[in-house]
């Protein structure tokens, strides 16, 4: 996202490399300072946050008046932004193999635990009126259960593919990475996202191929397709049909 130069000059009370400011619409916008940014920026995060970066001497002003100057668009982001965002029901099916039971009852605090194929939610009735409250107490519980899965599933499959086409790696690890369903390190580490459990199976076979073809080539060049698509030879759909998703959780 855009946005606007800074004018160079400084101010001594603005010295933090990552502070916060309070705006009456969007609430808590975080800032970073960096010596190599050029210009003033705004992004919106995938779970709905305004977060900004400016050049070290940038007086903060600017960042508020870029924030005043670009409503319209960050309120077209964070639409953008929810619309993603999953809405946890009684009932629902979470990953692929468990079930999210919802219910408000007499107590004081969230409750939450898996058994079995089960994720049971007891909240608080007056949850019922702070939906927001109920997302996140319920998100945390399905990252739990989706973990489960993960490690159940992806480091056998993962080992699978990189057996089947001629791929070493180092390890694997786990977590929820905003924005991302898996990445590699250039020392052999590809880091998956639980979140993944929520595609079919096709889907995880095609990131999981991505990750492994970063092994041999650390970029997203010629070469780089070609390696996918050897393994996977209708990658293509799959790579547009994962953009239209979201790894939020």
């Amino acid at each position: 996202m855009i946005f606007k130069r800074s004018d160079g000059t400084s101010q001594s009370a603005n010295t933090r490399s990552r502070a916060q400011l309070v705006d009456p619409e969007f609430g808590v916008i975080s800032y970073r300072r960096s010596p190599q940014a050029r210009y003033v920026r705004l992004r919106v995060t995938e779970d709905g946050h305004v977060k900004a970066s400016l050049p070290k001497r940038a007086p903060l002003y600017l960042v508020k008046e870029l924030v005043e100057s670009s409503r319209a668009e960050i309120r077209k982001l964070l639409a953008s932004v929810q619309d993603k965002r999953v809405v946890y029901t009684d009932g629902m099916s979470i990953g692929h193999s468990h079930t999210l039971t919802l219910k408000f009852a007499d107590i004081s605090e969230p409750r939450g635990r898996i058994h079995g194929q089960i994720i049971d939610v007891s909240l608080p009735r007056d949850y019922d009126e702070q939906p927001d409250l109920v997302q996140a107490f319920v998100s945390t519980q399905v990252k739990r259960a989706l973990r489960r899965e993960a490690m159940a599933y992806l480091p056998r499959r993962l080992q699978y593919l990189a057996d089947m086409h001629g791929f070493e790696y180092e390890r694997e690890r786990f977590g929820n990475q905003r924005g991302r369903w898996g990445s590699c390190s250039s020392s052999g580490t590809i880091s998956l996202n639980v979140a993944l459990m929520n595609l079919p199976h096709e889907l995880i076979d095609y990131v999981l191929v991505h990750e492994l073809a970063h092994t041999r080539q650390m970029n997203h060049s010629t070469d780089f397709w070609s390696i996918v698509e050897s393994c996977l030879p209708g990658y293509r759909e799959s790579r547009k049909l994962l953009k239209t998703m979201s790894p939020i959780c």
